[in-house]
């Protein structure tokens, strides 16, 4: 037999599309030529190939072979393809059987000596595979590394075979006993339940853990503004503990995220990522992108929390391209050649100074900031972007004698608790969060009283809101009805809401 036909996949933002790996051997002068639109990584496959085959005692076939990576016009990346290449070399020179082939998908980076290197991207390759079984329901196995078989075995009833070498797996192929065959991995025991920074630690800033609790209830972003050391990044730190818990989905999303950067760990299963880039971070950096696009901060934080501290240090432009995934909740990066999306249905938390000093409202009055100043400062943040972001809230220093009186705080468990109250009635009145409330869902379950109605209204026309920002008050205001137990949004509910506005600027 001079042809091997093996199925792998490829990365494309987070789809996973098969490809089919065609190795011919043919006579003629020695050559080793891979086609199919391969990248760089790729194309080094023939050294890292030849090496590991010999160096596990195979013969290297001294004729012109012939990788083919289809569909050709499928850009094709990584070191994934190592594998089924040197499968497909010994199944078309007739040193394996070639007979069960067909039962399998392959992936996984040779090193020189034969060992299998963990790739990126196995949960979205195994999530593919698995939702791609034919019409009789029959799927085949996945044999890949053994450092990516936990992260691999978080597909339900997906068939996964670990390995260690290319010898294990060509053992598992020519082996007549089931002594050599490679063993189904089965998923590791469930991981313990994710251990967050608790609150308990945080004293004093009741109104600011007040805000903290309305907004992980509603999925609201929040700003937090006041003087340094007042406990924004403490208590931003602490927020993920509040939430509610993971859906099994959300975390398959959330993991398949991870995995496409390499940075995925199955002990964090069901932990929500708590994503905080420095504010030199580039846009790329912070919505993703490259050549070959990758997720940036804004996705590795998909369905945890993004926090940014000293948010008008970042550069303006970078801010700016959070808008249209702070509303859709996915990002889609254009290329010439390919386009990316990828899901950003992230928590904003944002944290930042009132005046470029930092000190403007403490009661040392150590500020010597002139309003100009002040008011440049604040303008790095843009009057659209600030529009997004549901609650901007005030975080005071306190002073020194009653920080020293403060008791310790209420811990996180007891706010995750009241949290997930409210949240889980938000799912049984309107199958999601308050957060992500259409239009026509405000109108139908965000309707104010008539003192509310008033109130909203008053301050609509005294702090000239957009409708945006008005539609915005009115799912805090919902949030705040369902964390107190009320079935209408009622005028204190709805004052509440408009304070967590007022704390940057009146717009």
């Amino acid at each position: 037999m001079s042809l091997a036909v093996l199925k792998s996949r490829a990365l494309a933002g987070m789809h996973a599309p098969e490809v089919t790996v065609e190795v011919h051997l043919a006579n003629g002068l020695p050559s080793f030529t891979i086609v199919g639109l391969p990248e760089t990584e790729v194309k080094e496959a023939k050294d890292r190939v030849r090496a590991a085959l010999q160096n596990a005692c195979f013969e290297f076939p001294a004729r012109r072979i012939t990788v083919n990576l289809a569909p050709a016009d499928l850009p094709k990346e990584s070191g994934r393809f190592d594998l089924p290449i040197a499968l497909g070399i010994l199944a078309a020179s007739g040193q394996m059987p070639a007979d069960d082939l067909d039962k399998y998908e392959f992936a996984g980076e040779l090193s020189l000596s034969g060992e299998l290197r963990p790739i990126r991207g196995a949960l979205a390759m195994t999530y593919a595979m698995y939702r791609a079984g034919d019409a009789a329901g029959r799927r085949r196995g996945f044999i890949l590394p053994g450092a990516n078989a936990d992260e691999a075995a978080l597909v339900r009833d997906a068939a996964i075979f670990p390995a260690g070498s290319l010898l294990q797996v060509c053992s598992h192929f020519a082996a007549r006993d089931g002594d050599a065959k490679l063993v189904r991995h089965r998923p590791a025991a469930q991981a313990a339940a994710p251990a967050y920074p608790d609150f308990a630690e945080v004293k004093g800033q009741a109104q600011a853990r007040r805000a903290l609790e309305v907004a992980a209830a509603g999925g609201h972003s929040v700003l937090m503004v006041g003087p340094p050391g007042t406990g924004k990044s403490m208590l931003a730190a602490r927020f993920p503990g509040i939430l509610p818990p993971m859906t099994d989905e959300e975390a398959l999303e959330s993991a398949a995220v991870q995995s496409l950067s390499g940075s995925f760990s199955a002990a964090r299963w069901k932990t929500r990522p708590y994503r905080a880039p420095h504010h030199t971070a580039s846009a790329v950096a912070l919505v993703g992108g490259g050549g070959t696009p990758r997720p940036g901060e804004i996705s590795l934080a998909h369905r945890g929390v993004l926090f940014l501290d000293e948010l008008p240090e970042f550069d303006r432009k970078v801010l700016e391209v959070l808008r249209e995934p702070l509303e859709s909740g996915h990002i889609t990066i254009s290329r010439a050649a390919r386009q990316a999306d990828f899901p950003a249905r992230f928590q904003l938390i944002a944290a930042m100074n009132p005046c470029p000093c930092g000190y403007q409202g403490h009661g040392s009055g150590r500020c010597r900031c002139t309003p100009d100043q002040v008011a440049r400062y604040q303008d790095k943040i843009s009057g659209p972007l600030l529009d997004r972001i549901d609650m901007q809230i005030l975080v005071g220093a306190l002073p020194h004698e009653e920080l020293l009186r403060q008791a310790d705080g209420e811990p996180s468990a007891a706010i995750a608790e009241r949290v997930n109250g409210a949240f889980e009635k938000q799912v049984r009145r309107q199958g999601k969060g308050n957060h992500a409330l259409s239009t026509a869902e405000i109108d139908a379950h965000c309707k104010p009283d008539a003192g509310g109605e008033q109130l909203l209204r008053a301050a609509m026309a005294r702090l000239n809101w957009s409708a945006r920002a008005y539609h915005r008050v009115l799912k805090v205001a919902r949030t705040i009805a369902d964390l107190a137990g009320d079935k209408t949004v009622m005028q204190p509910h709805v004052a509440e809401a408009v304070q967590y506005r007022r704390a940057l600027r009146e717009h």
